[in-house]
Protein backbone atom coordinates (compact mmCIF):
# COMPACT_ATOMS: atom_id res chain seq x y z
CA UNK A 1 0.00 0.00 0.00
CA UNK A 2 1.35 3.38 -0.98
CA UNK A 3 2.33 5.97 1.60
CA UNK A 4 -0.22 8.44 0.22
CA UNK A 5 -2.99 5.86 0.60
CA UNK A 6 -1.93 5.04 4.16
CA UNK A 7 -1.89 8.72 5.06
CA UNK A 8 -5.34 9.20 3.53
CA UNK A 9 -6.72 6.21 5.46
CA UNK A 10 -5.29 7.55 8.72
CA UNK A 11 -6.71 11.04 8.14
CA UNK A 12 -10.16 9.73 7.20
CA UNK A 13 -10.07 7.35 10.14
CA UNK A 14 -9.19 10.17 12.54
CA UNK A 15 -12.00 12.34 11.13
CA UNK A 16 -14.44 9.41 11.47
CA UNK A 17 -13.39 8.78 15.06
CA UNK A 18 -13.77 12.44 16.03
CA UNK A 19 -17.14 12.60 14.26
CA UNK A 20 -18.49 9.42 15.87
CA UNK A 21 -17.37 10.44 19.35
CA UNK A 22 -18.78 13.96 18.87
CA UNK A 23 -22.18 12.67 17.72
CA UNK A 24 -22.35 10.12 20.52
CA UNK A 25 -21.36 12.72 23.10
CA UNK A 26 -24.00 15.11 21.74
CA UNK A 27 -26.78 12.51 22.00
CA UNK A 28 -25.61 11.44 25.46
CA UNK A 29 -25.68 15.03 26.74
CA UNK A 30 -29.03 15.58 25.01
CA UNK A 31 -30.51 12.46 26.62
CA UNK A 32 -29.14 13.52 30.00
CA UNK A 33 -30.67 16.98 29.75
CA UNK A 34 -34.03 15.61 28.59
CA UNK A 35 -34.20 13.04 31.38
CA UNK A 36 -33.12 15.63 33.96
CA UNK A 37 -35.79 18.03 32.72
CA UNK A 38 -38.46 15.31 32.80
CA UNK A 39 -37.49 14.34 36.34
CA UNK A 40 -37.54 17.97 37.50
CA UNK A 41 -40.98 18.45 35.95
CA UNK A 42 -42.25 15.30 37.67
CA UNK A 43 -40.88 16.56 40.98
CA UNK A 44 -42.50 19.98 40.52
CA UNK A 45 -45.86 18.39 39.68
CA UNK A 46 -45.61 16.05 42.66
CA UNK A 47 -44.70 18.83 45.06
CA UNK A 48 -47.53 20.99 43.72
CA UNK A 49 -49.91 18.07 44.33
CA UNK A 50 -48.57 17.70 47.89
CA UNK A 51 -49.15 21.42 48.52
CA UNK A 52 -52.74 21.19 47.27
CA UNK A 53 -53.45 18.15 49.47
CA UNK A 54 -52.12 19.91 52.57
CA UNK A 55 -54.15 23.03 51.80
CA UNK A 56 -57.32 20.96 51.39
CA UNK A 57 -56.57 19.16 54.66
CA UNK A 58 -55.99 22.46 56.48
CA UNK A 59 -58.99 24.02 54.67
CA UNK A 60 -56.91 26.96 53.51
CA UNK A 61 -56.73 28.77 50.22
CA UNK A 62 -53.83 27.53 48.08
CA UNK A 63 -51.24 30.20 47.25
CA UNK A 64 -51.72 31.99 43.95
CA UNK A 65 -49.62 30.77 41.06
CA UNK A 66 -47.14 27.92 41.26
CA UNK A 67 -46.22 27.24 44.90
CA UNK A 68 -43.04 25.35 43.93
CA UNK A 69 -39.75 27.19 43.46
CA UNK A 70 -36.56 25.45 42.33
CA UNK A 71 -33.64 27.22 44.00
CA UNK A 72 -30.91 24.93 42.69
CA UNK A 73 -30.50 21.81 40.59
CA UNK A 74 -31.62 19.58 43.46
CA UNK A 75 -33.30 21.91 46.01
CA UNK A 76 -36.96 23.01 45.98
CA UNK A 77 -39.14 25.07 48.33
CA UNK A 78 -42.94 24.72 48.44
CA UNK A 79 -45.29 27.46 49.68
CA UNK A 80 -48.16 26.03 51.78
CA UNK A 81 -49.68 29.23 53.23
CA UNK A 82 -50.60 27.41 56.45
CA UNK A 83 -48.90 25.49 59.29
CA UNK A 84 -47.43 22.12 58.27
CA UNK A 85 -47.64 18.86 60.18
CA UNK A 86 -44.45 16.84 59.68
CA UNK A 87 -46.20 13.44 59.69
CA UNK A 88 -48.80 14.58 57.16
CA UNK A 89 -46.10 16.09 54.94
CA UNK A 90 -44.01 12.91 54.96
CA UNK A 91 -47.04 10.74 54.20
CA UNK A 92 -48.09 12.91 51.23
CA UNK A 93 -44.52 13.05 49.91
CA UNK A 94 -44.12 9.25 49.98
CA UNK A 95 -47.51 8.51 48.42
CA UNK A 96 -47.26 11.18 45.72
CA UNK A 97 -43.72 10.26 44.72
CA UNK A 98 -44.78 6.63 44.53
CA UNK A 99 -47.68 7.52 42.24
CA UNK A 100 -45.38 9.61 40.00
CA UNK A 101 -42.77 6.82 40.00
CA UNK A 102 -40.07 9.10 41.42
CA UNK A 103 -37.49 6.77 42.92
CA UNK A 104 -34.73 8.83 44.41
CA UNK A 105 -33.52 9.79 47.88
CA UNK A 106 -34.65 13.05 49.40
CA UNK A 107 -34.60 15.00 52.65
CA UNK A 108 -36.93 17.71 53.82
CA UNK A 109 -37.17 20.45 56.43
CA UNK A 110 -40.02 22.72 57.54
CA UNK A 111 -39.64 26.43 58.15
CA UNK A 112 -40.54 27.52 61.70
CA UNK A 113 -41.59 31.18 61.63
CA UNK A 114 -41.36 31.48 65.45
CA UNK A 115 -37.66 30.58 65.56
CA UNK A 116 -36.89 31.73 62.00
CA UNK A 117 -35.06 28.57 61.07
CA UNK A 118 -35.50 25.41 59.10
CA UNK A 119 -36.45 22.45 61.31
CA UNK A 120 -34.99 19.29 59.83
CA UNK A 121 -37.55 16.64 59.10
CA UNK A 122 -36.19 13.34 57.80
CA UNK A 123 -34.08 11.60 55.16
CA UNK A 124 -36.06 9.20 52.95
CA UNK A 125 -34.11 6.58 51.00
CA UNK A 126 -35.58 5.24 47.78
CA UNK A 127 -34.11 1.82 48.51
CA UNK A 128 -35.53 1.82 52.05
CA UNK A 129 -32.10 1.37 53.60
CA UNK A 130 -32.16 4.76 55.26
CA UNK A 131 -28.48 5.28 54.43
CA UNK A 132 -27.79 8.93 53.75
CA UNK A 133 -25.88 9.80 50.62
CA UNK A 134 -25.09 13.38 51.59
CA UNK A 135 -26.82 15.45 54.20
CA UNK A 136 -25.85 18.44 56.26
CA UNK A 137 -29.11 18.29 58.30
CA UNK A 138 -29.65 21.94 57.37
CA UNK A 139 -31.54 23.30 54.39
CA UNK A 140 -31.37 26.96 53.33
CA UNK A 141 -34.24 29.34 54.10
CA UNK A 142 -36.33 31.24 51.57
CA UNK A 143 -37.35 34.73 52.61
CA UNK A 144 -40.41 35.20 50.35
CA UNK A 145 -42.61 32.50 51.97
CA UNK A 146 -44.06 32.35 55.49
CA UNK A 147 -45.24 28.76 55.70
CA UNK A 148 -43.23 26.42 53.50
CA UNK A 149 -41.00 23.38 53.45
CA UNK A 150 -37.76 22.72 51.61
CA UNK A 151 -36.82 19.43 49.97
CA UNK A 152 -33.48 18.37 48.58
CA UNK A 153 -32.62 15.42 46.33
CA UNK A 154 -28.94 14.56 46.95
CA UNK A 155 -29.01 11.57 44.56
CA UNK A 156 -30.73 13.35 41.69
CA UNK A 157 -27.79 13.13 39.27
CA UNK A 158 -27.24 9.48 40.10
CA UNK A 159 -30.90 8.81 39.41
CA UNK A 160 -30.66 10.52 36.02
CA UNK A 161 -27.54 8.49 35.21
CA UNK A 162 -29.34 5.29 36.21
CA UNK A 163 -32.26 6.11 33.91
CA UNK A 164 -29.98 6.36 30.87
CA UNK A 165 -27.74 3.41 31.74
CA UNK A 166 -28.41 1.83 28.38
CA UNK A 167 -26.92 4.86 26.64
CA UNK A 168 -23.81 4.63 28.79
CA UNK A 169 -23.59 0.95 27.88
CA UNK A 170 -23.73 1.65 24.16
CA UNK A 171 -21.28 4.52 24.58
CA UNK A 172 -18.87 2.14 26.29
CA UNK A 173 -19.23 -0.30 23.39
CA UNK A 174 -18.54 2.55 20.98
CA UNK A 175 -15.44 3.62 22.89
CA UNK A 176 -14.15 0.03 22.90
CA UNK A 177 -14.79 -0.16 19.15
CA UNK A 178 -12.95 3.12 18.60
CA UNK A 179 -10.02 1.90 20.70
CA UNK A 180 -9.92 -1.31 18.65
CA UNK A 181 -10.04 0.72 15.43
CA UNK A 182 -7.17 2.95 16.60
CA UNK A 183 -5.21 -0.13 17.62
CA UNK A 184 -5.84 -1.67 14.18
CA UNK A 185 -4.58 1.51 12.48
CA UNK A 186 -1.46 1.48 14.66
CA UNK A 187 -0.86 -2.18 13.80
CA UNK A 188 -1.23 -1.39 10.10
CA UNK A 189 1.25 1.48 10.37
CA UNK A 190 3.65 -0.70 12.35
CA UNK A 191 3.40 -3.50 9.81
CA UNK A 192 3.98 -1.01 7.02
CA UNK A 193 7.06 0.32 8.79
CA UNK A 194 8.36 -3.22 9.36
CA UNK A 195 7.65 -4.05 5.72
CA UNK A 196 9.63 -1.01 4.61
CA UNK A 197 12.47 -1.93 6.96
CA UNK A 198 12.46 -5.48 5.62
CA UNK A 199 12.48 -4.17 2.05
CA UNK A 200 15.37 -1.82 2.83
CA UNK A 201 17.25 -4.65 4.53
CA UNK A 202 16.82 -6.95 1.52
CA UNK A 203 17.95 -4.16 -0.82
CA UNK A 204 20.98 -3.44 1.35
CA UNK A 205 21.84 -7.10 1.63
CA UNK A 206 21.52 -7.49 -2.15
CA UNK A 207 23.91 -4.59 -2.72
CA UNK A 208 26.33 -5.89 -0.08
CA UNK A 209 26.47 -9.38 -1.55
CA UNK A 210 26.38 -8.35 -5.21
CA UNK A 211 29.82 -6.73 -5.29
CA UNK A 212 31.87 -9.60 -3.76
CA UNK A 213 29.94 -12.21 -5.75
CA UNK A 214 30.61 -10.33 -9.00
CA UNK A 215 34.27 -9.97 -8.08
CA UNK A 216 34.54 -13.69 -7.30
CA UNK A 217 32.86 -14.59 -10.63
CA UNK A 218 35.23 -12.37 -12.60
CA UNK A 219 38.24 -13.75 -10.73
CA UNK A 220 37.01 -17.32 -11.26
CA UNK A 221 36.67 -16.69 -15.01
CA UNK A 222 40.24 -15.43 -15.14
CA UNK A 223 41.60 -18.39 -13.14
CA UNK A 224 39.78 -20.96 -15.29
CA UNK A 225 41.47 -19.54 -18.38
CA UNK A 226 44.15 -22.10 -19.38
CA UNK A 227 46.58 -19.29 -20.20
CA UNK A 228 46.68 -18.15 -16.56
CA UNK A 229 49.07 -20.99 -15.71
CA UNK A 230 51.80 -19.19 -17.67
CA UNK A 231 51.42 -16.11 -15.39
CA UNK A 232 51.80 -17.28 -11.73
CA UNK A 233 51.84 -13.72 -10.41
CA UNK A 234 48.47 -12.96 -11.99
CA UNK A 235 47.09 -16.30 -10.76
CA UNK A 236 48.18 -15.48 -7.21
CA UNK A 237 46.62 -12.02 -7.47
CA UNK A 238 43.19 -13.28 -8.50
CA UNK A 239 43.38 -16.14 -6.02
CA UNK A 240 43.98 -13.58 -3.27
CA UNK A 241 41.03 -11.55 -4.52
CA UNK A 242 38.77 -14.61 -4.30
CA UNK A 243 39.96 -15.33 -0.77
CA UNK A 244 39.51 -11.70 0.30
CA UNK A 245 35.99 -11.46 -1.11
CA UNK A 246 35.11 -14.82 0.41
CA UNK A 247 36.17 -13.51 3.81
CA UNK A 248 34.04 -10.42 3.22
CA UNK A 249 31.02 -12.59 2.43
CA UNK A 250 31.71 -14.64 5.54
CA UNK A 251 31.76 -11.50 7.70
CA UNK A 252 28.49 -10.25 6.20
CA UNK A 253 26.77 -13.56 6.86
CA UNK A 254 28.24 -13.71 10.36
CA UNK A 255 26.89 -10.22 11.14
CA UNK A 256 23.33 -11.20 10.24
CA UNK A 257 23.55 -14.60 11.96
CA UNK A 258 25.00 -13.01 15.09
CA UNK A 259 21.99 -10.72 15.52
CA UNK A 260 19.59 -13.62 14.84
CA UNK A 261 21.42 -15.80 17.39
CA UNK A 262 21.42 -13.07 20.01
CA UNK A 263 17.69 -12.38 19.57
CA UNK A 264 16.88 -16.08 19.86
CA UNK A 265 19.19 -17.12 22.71
CA UNK A 266 19.94 -13.79 24.38
CA UNK A 267 23.32 -12.49 25.50
CA UNK A 268 25.70 -14.58 27.54
CA UNK A 269 28.14 -12.20 29.16
CA UNK A 270 31.49 -13.17 30.59
CA UNK A 271 32.22 -10.16 32.73
CA UNK A 272 35.70 -9.40 33.95
CA UNK A 273 37.46 -6.47 35.52
CA UNK A 274 38.75 -4.07 32.86
CA UNK A 275 41.00 -1.04 33.29
CA UNK A 276 38.88 1.31 31.17
CA UNK A 277 41.56 3.94 30.54
CA UNK A 278 44.11 1.35 29.41
CA UNK A 279 41.49 -0.42 27.31
CA UNK A 280 40.53 2.82 25.54
CA UNK A 281 44.17 3.63 24.78
CA UNK A 282 44.71 0.12 23.36
CA UNK A 283 41.62 0.27 21.16
CA UNK A 284 42.52 3.78 19.99
CA UNK A 285 45.96 2.47 18.96
CA UNK A 286 44.24 -0.13 16.78
CA UNK A 287 42.08 2.57 15.24
CA UNK A 288 45.13 4.68 14.36
CA UNK A 289 46.53 1.78 12.33
CA UNK A 290 43.26 1.44 10.38
CA UNK A 291 42.39 5.09 9.86
CA UNK A 292 42.92 6.85 6.54
CA UNK A 293 46.02 8.99 6.10
CA UNK A 294 45.40 12.43 7.53
CA UNK A 295 42.90 11.13 10.07
CA UNK A 296 43.22 11.75 13.78
CA UNK A 297 42.31 9.65 16.83
CA UNK A 298 42.54 11.58 20.11
CA UNK A 299 42.18 10.05 23.56
CA UNK A 300 41.48 11.84 26.83
CA UNK A 301 41.21 9.69 29.95
CA UNK A 302 40.31 10.41 33.53
CA UNK A 303 43.35 11.15 35.74
CA UNK A 304 42.39 8.34 38.11
CA UNK A 305 42.19 4.66 37.22
CA UNK A 306 38.72 3.44 36.28
CA UNK A 307 37.74 -0.19 36.63
CA UNK A 308 34.58 -1.55 35.04
CA UNK A 309 33.13 -5.04 34.78
CA UNK A 310 32.17 -6.01 31.26
CA UNK A 311 32.45 -8.66 28.56
CA UNK A 312 35.71 -7.80 26.80
CA UNK A 313 34.50 -9.11 23.42
CA UNK A 314 31.25 -7.16 23.40
CA UNK A 315 32.72 -3.89 24.67
CA UNK A 316 35.40 -4.17 21.96
CA UNK A 317 32.63 -4.63 19.40
CA UNK A 318 30.92 -1.48 20.71
CA UNK A 319 34.03 0.60 20.04
CA UNK A 320 34.62 -0.96 16.63
CA UNK A 321 31.00 -0.34 15.56
CA UNK A 322 31.22 3.31 16.56
CA UNK A 323 34.61 3.61 14.86
CA UNK A 324 33.35 2.03 11.62
CA UNK A 325 30.37 4.40 11.56
CA UNK A 326 32.68 7.37 12.01
CA UNK A 327 34.81 6.16 9.09
CA UNK A 328 31.90 5.28 6.79
CA UNK A 329 29.95 8.48 7.33
CA UNK A 330 32.87 10.79 8.07
CA UNK A 331 34.93 13.07 5.82
CA UNK A 332 38.13 12.13 3.99
CA UNK A 333 40.22 13.13 7.02
CA UNK A 334 38.21 11.88 10.00
CA UNK A 335 38.80 13.21 13.50
CA UNK A 336 37.74 10.81 16.24
CA UNK A 337 37.86 11.72 19.91
CA UNK A 338 37.37 9.27 22.77
CA UNK A 339 37.24 10.43 26.38
CA UNK A 340 36.51 8.87 29.75
CA UNK A 341 35.67 10.56 33.01
CA UNK A 342 33.76 10.11 36.22
CA UNK A 343 30.49 11.92 36.60
CA UNK A 344 30.66 14.78 39.09
CA UNK A 345 28.53 17.83 39.79
CA UNK A 346 30.86 19.86 37.56
CA UNK A 347 30.85 17.68 34.46
CA UNK A 348 27.22 16.65 34.09
CA UNK A 349 26.60 16.87 30.35
CA UNK A 350 23.24 18.33 29.34
CA UNK A 351 21.50 16.85 32.33
CA UNK A 352 21.26 13.31 30.95
CA UNK A 353 22.59 11.75 34.14
CA UNK A 354 20.44 11.02 37.15
CA UNK A 355 21.15 13.10 40.25
CA UNK A 356 22.96 11.38 43.09
CA UNK A 357 24.15 8.44 40.94
CA UNK A 358 27.86 7.79 40.53
CA UNK A 359 28.79 6.85 37.01
CA UNK A 360 31.67 6.46 34.59
CA UNK A 361 31.20 8.10 31.20
CA UNK A 362 32.64 7.28 27.80
CA UNK A 363 32.23 9.85 25.01
CA UNK A 364 32.87 8.84 21.39
CA UNK A 365 32.83 11.84 19.02
CA UNK A 366 33.61 12.39 15.33
CA UNK A 367 33.65 15.30 12.87
CA UNK A 368 31.25 13.75 10.36
CA UNK A 369 28.10 15.34 8.93
CA UNK A 370 26.15 14.55 12.09
CA UNK A 371 22.69 13.03 12.39
CA UNK A 372 19.56 14.89 11.36
CA UNK A 373 17.34 15.56 14.41
CA UNK A 374 14.40 13.74 12.81
CA UNK A 375 16.43 10.50 12.69
CA UNK A 376 18.04 10.67 16.13
CA UNK A 377 15.28 8.68 17.84
CA UNK A 378 15.48 5.91 15.24
CA UNK A 379 19.21 5.35 14.83
CA UNK A 380 19.21 2.53 17.42
CA UNK A 381 16.37 0.67 15.71
CA UNK A 382 16.99 -2.62 13.98
CA UNK A 383 17.76 -2.34 10.23
CA UNK A 384 17.40 1.44 10.30
CA UNK A 385 19.75 3.34 8.02
CA UNK A 386 19.62 7.07 7.39
CA UNK A 387 17.97 7.49 3.96
CA UNK A 388 20.30 8.41 1.11
CA UNK A 389 17.90 8.09 -1.81
CA UNK A 390 18.82 5.46 -4.36
CA UNK A 391 22.54 5.93 -3.78
CA UNK A 392 24.14 2.97 -2.03
CA UNK A 393 27.46 4.55 -1.16
CA UNK A 394 27.53 3.45 2.50
CA UNK A 395 27.82 -0.26 3.27
CA UNK A 396 25.97 -2.04 6.06
CA UNK A 397 22.68 -3.61 7.13
CA UNK A 398 21.67 -1.09 9.79
CA UNK A 399 22.53 -3.50 12.62
CA UNK A 400 25.56 -1.79 14.17
CA UNK A 401 23.93 0.72 16.52
CA UNK A 402 21.11 -1.75 17.24
CA UNK A 403 23.76 -4.17 18.46
CA UNK A 404 25.54 -1.45 20.45
CA UNK A 405 22.33 -0.42 22.22
CA UNK A 406 21.48 -4.02 23.13
CA UNK A 407 24.96 -4.67 24.49
CA UNK A 408 24.71 -1.53 26.64
CA UNK A 409 21.27 -2.52 27.92
CA UNK A 410 22.29 -6.05 28.87
CA UNK A 411 25.28 -4.60 30.79
CA UNK A 412 22.97 -2.17 32.57
CA UNK A 413 24.51 0.83 30.82
CA UNK A 414 22.89 3.79 29.11
CA UNK A 415 23.85 5.02 25.64
CA UNK A 416 22.56 8.25 24.14
CA UNK A 417 23.31 10.68 21.38
CA UNK A 418 24.35 14.11 22.59
CA UNK A 419 21.86 16.46 20.87
CA UNK A 420 24.13 19.52 21.19
CA UNK A 421 27.37 18.11 19.84
CA UNK A 422 27.42 20.53 16.89
CA UNK A 423 29.01 19.10 13.79
CA UNK A 424 29.48 15.33 13.86
CA UNK A 425 27.98 12.71 16.14
CA UNK A 426 28.77 12.30 19.82
CA UNK A 427 27.70 9.11 21.60
CA UNK A 428 27.74 9.00 25.38
CA UNK A 429 27.87 5.73 27.33
CA UNK A 430 27.04 5.96 31.02
CA UNK A 431 28.27 3.10 33.20
CA UNK A 432 27.06 3.04 36.84
CA UNK A 433 29.99 2.63 39.22
CA UNK A 434 29.95 -0.53 41.30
Amino acid sequence: MRRHTIRLVVILGAISIVGIISVQTYFLIKAWNIREKELNQSIVISLKTVAEKICRLNQTVPPAGNPVRQLSSNYFVVDINSPIDVNVLEHYLKSTFEQMNIKTDYEYAIYDCHTDRMVYGNYISASGSGEKIKSGNTLPKYSEYLYYFGIRFPALRRTVAGDITILFFFTSILIISVIFFVYAILVILRQKRLSEMQKDFINNMTHEFKTPISTVNISADVITNPGILKDPERLFKYGSIIKQENMRLDLLVAEVLQIAHIEKNGFRLKKEAIDLNEFVRTVAGTFREQIRPGGVVEVTTDPEAITIYADIIHITNIFHNLFENAIKFGPENPEIRISTYRKTSSNIWNGIFRNGEKAVCIVFSDNGPGIDPKYRKRIFQKFFRIPSGNVHDVKGFGLGLYYVRNICQVHGWKISLNPDSGRGASFIIEIPEQ
